[in-house]
């Protein structure tokens, strides 16, 4: 007989949420300055100036790094944006 437990369902369902959600990823390059990649953080992933600091240490240190998480549609403009001002960006799947 199976039985019925509310924290696995509730575990499950995070589960779900958890994997409809996407990362934007800003690759390391030799053309880009820390401040741009800082400026351009706080200003497109809406990133406190010391959160966008952060990111950029960890962007040079480890070649690539996870700077915003959320649905596609609301990655894509994001991303884009972040393209279009020369930084070299992906959205993960």
């Amino acid at each position: 007989m199976l039985e019925f437990n509310p924290w696995k369902q509730e575990q499950l369902d995070a589960d779900v949420l958890d994997a409809q959600l996407h990362n934007i990823i800003i690759w390391n390059d030799d053309v880009n300055t820390f401040d741009w990649v800082i400026e351009s953080l706080v200003e497109i992933c809406e990133h406190s100036p010391e959160q966008a600091e952060q990111c950029a240490l960890f962007i040079h240190y480890q070649g690539k790094y996870a700077v915003k998480k959320g649905d596609f549609e609301t990655l894509r403009p994001k991303c884009e944006a972040l393209i279009d001002r020369g930084i070299n960006a992906t959205i993960d799947n």
